[in-house]
C-alpha cells in the first residue's frame, strides 16, 4: 500500500448534458419566420381613414324642395277667395237682361196703341167718354200693367237664377281649388320622399364603395401578416423532428495526487537504473 493512499488523489465527478433540439433545417426555418414576424411587428400599419359618403344630388334636391314652404298656398288662397265671394249676397242687378227696359217700354207702347184704338172706336161710335169706354180702358191698362209686371218678374227670376248659379259655381270652385292646393302639397311631399329615398339608395351605394375600398386597403396592408400566420400554421402542423446532442465532462484530476505520482514514477526509474 502506498504511503500516499494508493498513489492517487481524490477526483471530481464528471457530468453528462443532453440537449434536444429541432432538426437543423426545421429550426432554421422557424427562426427565419420569427425574424420576419418581429420585423413586421415593428412596422407601423397606416390604417386608412373611415370615410362617409356625402349627400347625393337627389337628397340635396329633396332637402331644397322641402325648404320651399307654401306649395299650393296660391291655389288654396284662390279657393278661399272664391268661397268668400260665393258666400256674399248675389249681385242680381249684374244679371238682369240689359234689354229688359226695352221689353217693358214695348209693352207700354203696345198698351198705349190699344188705348188709342179704343178711344178712336168710341169716337166713331159716338160713345167717347162713356161708361163702356171707361171700362175697356181700365181693363186694357190692367192687362198692360200685368204684362209689364210679368215681364219684369220673369227677368228678375232669370237674373236671380243666374246669380245663384254663379254663387254655387264659386263655392264649388273654391272647394275644388282648396282640394287642388292640398293635392299640390301632397304631390310635393311625395316628390320629396321619392327623392330622399332614391338619394339614400345612391348614397348607400357610394358608402358601400368607400367601405369596399377601405376593406381592400386593409387586406393589402395585413396581407404580410396573414402570410406569416399561414406559414406558422404550416410549421405547426409539420411532423416534429428532434436531434439529440450529448456532452460528457471527464472527472477532474487532483493536482497533489498528480505531483506525487510523478515523483514516485521518477524514483522507481532511478532504482531500476542502479547496478545490482
Amino acid at each position: 500500500m502506498s504511503i500516499f493512499g494508493g498513489g492517487g488523489g481524490g477526483s471530481t465527478t464528471g457530468t453528462t448534458t443532453t440537449i434536444a433540439r429541432e432538426a437543423p433545417g426545421v429550426e432554421a426555418r422557424k427562426l427565419a419566420l420569427y425574424d420576419e414576424a418581429a420585423d413586421l411587428a415593428k412596422t407601423k400599419v397606416p390604417l386608412p381613414a373611415l370615410q362617409v359618403a356625402p349627400l347625393s344630388q337627389l337628397e340635396q334636391a329633396g332637402i331644397t324642395q322641402a325648404g320651399q314652404t307654401g306649395v299650393g298656398a296660391g291655389t288654396v288662397g284662390a279657393g278661399i277667395g272664391s268661397i268668400a265671394t260665393g258666400m256674399q249676397d248675389p249681385n242680381i242687378q249684374g244679371f238682369l237682361n240689359p234689354f229688359q227696359n226695352y221689353v217693358t217700354a214695348e209693352i207700354g207702347r203696345q198698351g198705349q196703341i190699344a188705348a188709342n184704338q179704343l178711344a178712336a172706336n168710341a169716337i166713331g161710335a159716338g160713345a167717347f167718354g162713356g161708361g163702356r169706354e171707361g171700362v175697356q180702358q181700365a181693363e186694357l191698362q190692367k192687362r198692360t200693367l200685368e204684362a209689364m209686371g210679368q215681364a219684369q218678374a220673369q227677368g228678375f227670376q232669370t237674373a236671380l237664377q243666374a246669380a245663384q248659379t254663379q254663387r254655387q259655381q264659386q263655392l264649388a270652385g273654391g272647394q275644388a281649388l282648396g282640394a287642388l292646393g292640398a293635392q299640390q302639397q301632397a304631390m310635393s311631399l311625395a316628390d320629396i320622399q321619392s327623392q330622399m329615398q332614391a338619394g339614400a339608395l345612391q348614397r348607400g351605394i357610394g358608402q358601400a364603395q368607400l367601405d369596399a375600398q377601405r376593406q381592400t386597403e386593409l387586406q393589402r396592408l395585413y396581407e404580410p401578416y396573414q402570410r406569416v400566420e399561414f406559414m406558422k400554421g404550416i410549421m405547426t402542423n409539420l411532423p416534429t423532428t428532434q436531434s439529440t446532442l450529448t456532452a460528457t465532462t471527464a472527472p477532474g484530476a487532483n493536482p497533489l495526487g498528480q505531483a506525487l505520482g510523478a515523483g514516485l514514477g521518477a524514483y522507481s526509474t532511478y532504482n531500476l537504473m542502479q547496478p545490482r
